[in-house]
């Protein structure tokens, strides 16, 4: 007997914009742009994709290509996503930096 198992999709358990925000913050602390594109994708993927698409003013393949866990987000494309979700990018020093 074998068992049956689904992939897991962090999108799901994402739903308030709380929880999007501290996933991106985690993502965007580990300097790895493909980990940051992923969780992007995710919570995008959350809030539907097609909408997002439209209010950032991209296709909705150009989308999914750019965040995919290989794509490589323009700056445009990461400004208009965050925007589109209502995220703010901050900036701060690194301690001991």
């Amino acid at each position: 007997m074998t068992t049956k198992t689904t992939p897991f999709d962090a999108a799901i358990y994402l739903g308030d914009p709380e929880a999007e925000a501290a996933f991106l913050r985690d993502a965007l602390e580990t300097g790895d742009a493909g980990y940051v594109a992923h969780t992007l994708g995710v919570i995008v993927r959350a809030r539907g994709m097609s909408q997002v698409a439209r209010d950032a003013g991209l296709s909705r393949e150009a989308l999914y290509k750019a965040l995919s866990p290989t794509g490589n987000p323009t700056l445009s494309t990461l400004l208009g996503v965050t925007k589109a979700l209502n995220i703010r990018l901050e900036a701060s020093t690194i301690p001991g930096g």
